[in-house]
């Protein structure tokens, strides 16, 4: 059988091509719509957008936060988002490139947020989760936590955990791990 949407988008593509035009991309569903949610952002004056790969590459982008309260405030924090076409209905893969001493964030940067895993909707967007990843830098969490021994030292000494963190921002050992100085 013939298929002549087919034919026909080829004619279209020949044609294109014979007036000396770039064939058009057609974009995915989920490119569409993180176009959309890219265009409505409302961030948070600590927090920034950046597209290394240039505005072509929407699909994936970085997130700057700068908390200016709480135990992270005077830090710069980047995460990176990878986006798939099947967006909005998986969630973005977001790390965070920046090493960091945080329950809610592993060593490696997987970042521990609900809506990012198990509670993640369609009708949720990048702003929700931009808000979220502010979220955990002014109330991070110790129920929940990717790094166990963060999480204890959160809950057990909370004097204790500013002072970790504070040497970690700084630039230096926590323990047996090294931080690269943040703040």
């Amino acid at each position: 059988m013939i298929n002549l949407f087919k034919i026909k988008g080829q004619k279209k593509e020949e044609a294109a091509s014979a007036a000396g035009k770039a064939p058009v991309k057609k974009q995915s569903a989920g490119e569409l719509r993180l176009h959309k949610d890219i265009s409505e952002l409302n961030l948070p004056k600590t927090t920034s957008i950046s597209f290394p790969n240039g505005k072509d590459d929407l699909m994936n982008f970085e997130i700057t936060i700068r908390p200016d309260e709480g135990y992270y405030m005077g830090g710069t924090f980047v995460f990176t988002f990878q986006v798939s076409p099947s967006y909005p209905h998986d969630p973005p893969k977001v790390k965070c490139k920046t090493k960091v001493y945080h329950p809610n964030i592993d060593l490696e940067g997987n970042v521990c947020l609900n809506i990012l895993r198990e509670d993640w909707k369609p009708v949720l967007n990048i702003n929700t989760v931009i808000y979220g990843l502010n979220l955990l830098f002014t109330q991070p969490n110790d129920e929940d936590p990717l790094n166990h021994e963060a999480a204890v030292v959160l809950r057990d000494n909370p004097k204790m955990f500013e002072a970790n963190v504070k040497r970690a921002m700084a630039g230096g050992y926590v323990g047996q791990h090294y931080f690269q100085r943040c703040a």
